[in-house]
């Protein structure tokens, strides 16, 4: 036993009861979006099943976040929908291999840290943004399609639609008041189960979306030719997959930490998701990620440990071996309800509290990404845009804050003291701040509370020097790092060296 403890990374003390019950509300809300997306991406109900249990099971087991749930996931699987429309469901499975191959490696050379650079406006732009997506999706819900027409529910059949959802979204709020021994969003579900089947209620159901009954996932390769024909159509796709999922799963790792209170492992993560996905391809899947929405279900039900998503991956699959009929039933309204709550507890309501004591960039740069999740759905691109946004407005504030202190000693040596970073963007205002031809014979740049950041800065002090050495003037240069020494051959004779004083840090790696 005390093996099995260590190898689900059971260091504190679980409750069991809460893992499972936390696991089968994880299962409940993760089918009926598994099945949506599906069929969004026009391929067979089962294959958005078969993902949610290999996601489920593989990162479960082998992931660098316990509690943290993943599945079939619509960010992923959009990113593939052309491509199975215009090559077929095999091309779809080849790229899922190849994106948990790219993913895999990521995770391999440990490059899953660099999810830490995303700022904070980011993550609220991303979350907010990702919260309107969950709460539209559920609105689509109110829809009925019949005779190939897809319109919005009227009369009866909507107010029972919304009062079901009220009644879900009720429990939900208020169950956690009364007590917290079993999670609110499986009472909520069963609870409105029950209501609809005794009262034999007419209305809107998981088999309205698809059937959800099948057989184990069987492994089979991809059948597509192997060549680099191939290999140019299905690396496009594979790519951005890799890149939408890590971004979605470490985000979803980062959020979790927050939540928790500890930390995860994100480059475990990165290879947990790889493996994954390439079980996925070749067993039928149609690929995931992490699942923002199922994890934080989990957490809000209490799960903390490995076992809850184990017990979600394997409700899945019982759900397509056996209980098929049985989760058909669900009243959609009861699924649409919590899946609602969890938007609400999503959208960081934080950000509108201190939206006063944001500066203005900042505000600008999480509005953006929030809105191009939203409009595009395409959460790596919002990531991205914001993260570049955010560098260009590093680099700006920090091009600003590059000063020089100056003054003249008894020996009437002119020193300027530079403090604030040099680097590409503050080179122009570094070079503005020195009087060349008014200034004494003799002159001190002095570095040491400034850093020389890249190979702009050395090119502004080569410069530098060259312009007191054409008025004949004597510069010397403190505090530069050994590795500055060696870039500026030109200004060797004017360099001072303290091996005691001088900086360490490095402008270049070899």
């Amino acid at each position: 036993m005390h093996k099995i403890v260590n190898l689900f990374d059971f260091k504190q003390k679980v409750n069991y009861k809460n893992e499972i019950l936390a696991g089968l509300a994880v299962a409940m809300t993760m089918i009926p979006e598994s099945l949506s997306f599906a069929i969004l991406a026009g391929l067979t109900p089962l294959t958005g099943l078969y993902a949610a249990f290999l996601m489920g099971i593989v990162t479960a087991v082998l992931g660098g976040r316990p509690g943290m749930v993943s599945g079939g996931a619509g960010a992923t699987v959009v990113v593939l929908i052309a491509l199975a429309a215009s090559h077929g469901i095999e091309y779809l499975f080849a790229a899922v291999v190849l994106a948990g191959i790219l993913q895999l490696l990521v995770g391999l050379f440990k490059l899953g840290k660099f999810v830490s650079f995303i700022p904070q406006p980011v993550m609220y732009g991303f979350l907010n943004g990702l919260a309107v997506i969950i709460f539209m999706a559920q609105v689509e819900q109110f829809k009925i399609t019949e005779n190939g027409t897809t319109s919005w529910m009227e009369g009866p059949s909507l107010y029972l639609m919304v009062g079901l959802t009220l009644l879900t979204i009720a429990i939900v709020v208020v169950l956690p008041k009364m007590t917290k021994a079993v999670p609110a969003s499986l009472v909520a579900i069963l609870f409105v189960f029950g209501i609809v089947y005794f009262f034999n209620i007419d209305t809107k159901k998981v088999i309205d979306i698809a059937a959800v009954s099948g057989s184990l996932p069987s492994f089979h390769l991809p059948h597509i030719s192997f060549s680099l024909e191939t290999l140019k159509i299905i690396f496009p796709y594979a790519l951005v997959m890799a890149g939408v999922g890590l971004i979605e799963s470490l985000l979803t790792l980062n959020m979790v930490d927050e939540i928790t209170n500890t930390k995860g492992q994100s480059n475990r993560e990165a290879v947990a998701q790889g493996i994954a996905n390439i079980t996925n391809g070749f067993f039928g899947g149609m690929g995931g990620c992490a699942m923002v929405a199922q994890t934080l279900v989990n957490i809000g039900a209490g799960g903390r440990s490995r076992l809850s998503a184990l017990v979600g991956a394997l409700a899945v699959l019982v759900v397509i071996l056996v209980a098929g009929p049985v989760i058909e039933q669900i009243p959609m309204a009861a699924l649409v309800g919590v899946m609602m709550m969890v938007a609400i507890g999503t959208f960081e309501w934080v950000s509108f509290r201190i939206i006063n004591k944001m500066p203005r960039h900042d505000i600008f740069i999480g509005m953006l990404v929030a809105i191009i999740t939203v409009l595009l759905h395409n959460l790596a691109l919002a990531v991205l845009i914001g993260v570049i946004i955010s560098a260009l407005v590093f680099a700006w504030e920090s091009a600003k804050r590059i000063r020089a202190r100056k003054y003249v000693d008894d020996q009437g040596i002119k020193h300027y003291e530079i403090f604030g970073p040099l680097f590409f963007g503050s080179t122009a205002a570094f070079i503005e701040k020195f009087d060349v031809a008014n200034d004494p014979n003799e002159v001190i740049i002095d570095f040491k509370e400034s850093k020389v950041v890249d190979m702009s800065a050395i090119d502004a002090l080569s410069k530098i020097t060259a312009k007191y050495h054409r008025l004949d003037k004597k510069l010397h240069l403190l505090h530069l790092s050994h590795e500055c020494t060696q870039l500026l051959k030109n200004a060797e004779s004017v360099i001072v060296v303290n091996i005691l004083d001088d900086p360490t840090y490095k402008v270049m790696t070899k």
